[in-house]
């Protein structure tokens, strides 16, 4: 199961604790009384993993059934971003979204607002958390695949209907007069090469 957990914003000091300034979380995986706990250990472990992370670097941490992807971005603003998912969720997605938030936030939310962030009101958190539990809407390339996947479906399943009922492909081949015999030779040879790879 591919899960968004928590998505945070910080910022994050070259030395001392970091501030939180926006986060979101969906918990509705969690009992009733394990969210409250769950919900300090989200910020917990995000204020814990930005902190150590080099400014200008990005790393994804690994804690019993979660990973932390964590960008500290650096700079002037000193901001940080973590996304708190399970193992499942792909790492590219991961860190395309966190990068989204942060430029997000920064344009946004005005600087002088984060010296008090409970005055902070950014609701497109929780907006990236509902829409990117899919990963495929966080990252353009792995919607191309996952066309790419789908066309490659309907290119096999076309060949199949093209080819009238009990007529095989091998003897369709064998019986054409266009076909060189080099040609027939190599559709053999390449039939044969590749069913030996075949898993079943």
């Amino acid at each position: 199961m591919v899960k968004i957990f928590s998505i945070s914003v910080l910022q994050t000091p070259s030395s001392g604790a970091s501030t939180l300034l926006a986060n979101a979380n969906d918990l509705s995986s969690f009992s009733f009384y394990q969210k409250g706990s769950v919900g300090e250990f989200m910020t917990f472990f995000s204020k814990t993993v930005a902190e150590r992370t080099p400014q200008g670097q990005r790393q994804s941490v690994q804690e019993n059934n979660y990973t932390a992807h964590v960008y500290n971005r650096g700079g002037t603003e000193q901001l940080s971003a973590v996304i708190i998912t399970d193992q499942e969720y792909p790492v590219r997605p991961a860190f395309s979204l966190l990068t989204k938030v942060l430029d997000d936030f920064k344009s946004q939310v005005p600087q002088d607002k984060w010296d008090n962030p409970a005055n902070i009101s950014f609701p497109e958190l929780a907006t990236y958390l509902s829409r990117y539990q899919d990963p495929r809407q966080a990252d353009t390339i792995m919607r191309v695949q996952a066309e790419l996947d789908e066309t490659k479906i309907v290119l096999h399943k076309t060949i199949e209907s093209v080819l009238q009922r009990g007529e095989k492909l091998d003897t369709l081949v064998d019986r054409s007069n266009h076909l060189s015999a080099q040609s027939k030779m190599f559709y053999k040879t390449a039939k044969k090469q590749n069913s030996c790879c075949v898993i079943m």
